[in-house]
C-alpha cells in the first residue's frame, strides 16, 4: 500500500521538463501579447479620423445688392430732400400731427439708424439693407462685414502651420486676370489652381483691409506657389467647418455676455492662438448694436 502512494506521488511530482516546458510557454505567450500590442499601437497611429463636423448656424441676412445705401427700398440713391423729410421732428411738429405722431416717429427714427449719408444729386431715397446679396431676411450684420480674423506669428513657418491646421487656402483676384487663383499646403511646398468660375466658390473669404506685418508673409508664400500678385488683391478662403466652428464660438462668448442672440452683435474679433501642439480660435473682442427704438 505505501509503495503504491510512493509510485502516485512520483508520477504527480513536476519533472526538470516540466518546468522547463512551462517557463518557454509562459515566455511565448508573454512575446506573443505585447508584440500585439504593439501592433495595435502602429496601426492606430496610421490611422486618421476626419473632423467631426460641426451644426452649421444657418444665417439669412438682408442685402441690398448693388443698390445705394439708404434710409427705405428705393434704387435711387437719397437726396438732401429725402434726408430732410426723413429727420426727426421738431416738437412742433410732434404736437400738430399728435394724432398719427406714433407711428411716424418710430419710423422715422428707424429709417435714420444708418451709416447712409445724404446726396444732393440723389432723387430717391437708397436702400437701408445692409450690404450683400440682395433680399429680404433677418436684421444681421454679415459676417463678412462681422468677422475679423486676427493671427500672431513670428515666422513665416509659424504662420503658414497655422493657415494649414485650419484648412486655409490663400488667393489672388484680379490684375486682368480671369478668376482666382488659390494656393494651399502653405507650410510645405505650397501648390496653386485657378478657378475660372467664381460664381461657383462658395466659402466665405477675408481680405486685408489696413497694412499688417503678415501681408508680406501672404505675398511670400503666395509667390513660393507661383501666383502672380502684380496689381491683385490677396484673399483668404475659411473652409465650411471653420466657419461652423466660429459661429459657434461668436455665439457662446455672446451668450455668455447676455446677448443670445447673432441679430445683437455688430463686430467679433477671433485671434488665433497656440494650443498644446495645434492652434484654436478665440474671441478677443466683441461689439454688440445699439437697440432700435
Amino acid at each position: 500500500m505505501r509503495e503504491e502512494r510512493r509510485l502516485e506521488r512520483e508520477k504527480l511530482r513536476t519533472s526538470k521538463f516540466d518546468l522547463v516546458s512551462s517557463l518557454f510557454t509562459a515566455l511565448i505567450l508573454f512575446i506573443g501579447t505585447f508584440v500585439l500590442m504593439l501592433f495595435i499601437v502602429w496601426l492606430t497611429s496610421r490611422m486618421s479620423f476626419p473632423p467631426q463636423a460641426i451644426k452649421p448656424i444657418i444665417e439669412n441676412p438682408a442685402g441690398r445688392g448693388e443698390n445705394a445705401e439708404g434710409f427705405e427700398r428705393d434704387f435711387e440713391p437719397p437726396g438732401a430732400e429725402e434726408v430732410e423729410e426723413l429727420m426727426e421732428p421738431t416738437l412742433q411738429d410732434t404736437i400738430e400731427a399728435v394724432t398719427d405722431a406714433v407711428s411716424n416717429v418710430a419710423a422715422t427714427l428707424d429709417t435714420m439708424n444708418t451709416n447712409a449719408t445724404a446726396s444732393t444729386t440723389g432723387t430717391g431715397k437708397g436702400d437701408s439693407r445692409p450690404p450683400g446679396p440682395e433680399g429680404e431676411g433677418e436684421d444681421i450684420v454679415p459676417r463678412f462685414e462681422r468677422w475679423q480674423l486676427n493671427f500672431t506669428a513670428k515666422a513665416l513657418g509659424d504662420y503658414a502651420a497655422q493657415l494649414d491646421f485650419y484648412g486655409i487656402e490663400l488667393g489672388a483676384i484680379g490684375g486682368s486676370i480671369q478668376g482666382v487663383d488659390v494656393a494651399n499646403n502653405l507650410a510645405g511646398s505650397p501648390k496653386s489652381r485657378r478657378i475660372v468660375d467664381t460664381k461657383s466658390e462658395k466659402r466665405l473669404y477675408f481680405m486685408w483691409t489696413s497694412p499688417s506685418p503678415l501681408m508680406q508673409f501672404d505675398r511670400q508664400l503666395l509667390q513660393k506657389a507661383g501666383v502672380q500678385l502684380a496689381n491683385r488683391q490677396m484673399m483668404k478662403f475659411i473652409p465650411t467647418n471653420l466657419e461652423n466652428q466660429l459661429a459657434h464660438i461668436e455665439l457662446e462668448y455672446a451668450t455668455a455676455k447676455g446677448h443670445p442672440s447673432v441679430t445683437e452683435i455688430a463686430k467679433t474679433i477671433f485671434e488665433s492662438t497656440a494650443d498644446g501642439n495645434s492652434y484654436k480660435f478665440e474671441v478677443v473682442d466683441q461689439r454688440y448694436r445699439k437697440p432700435r427704438k
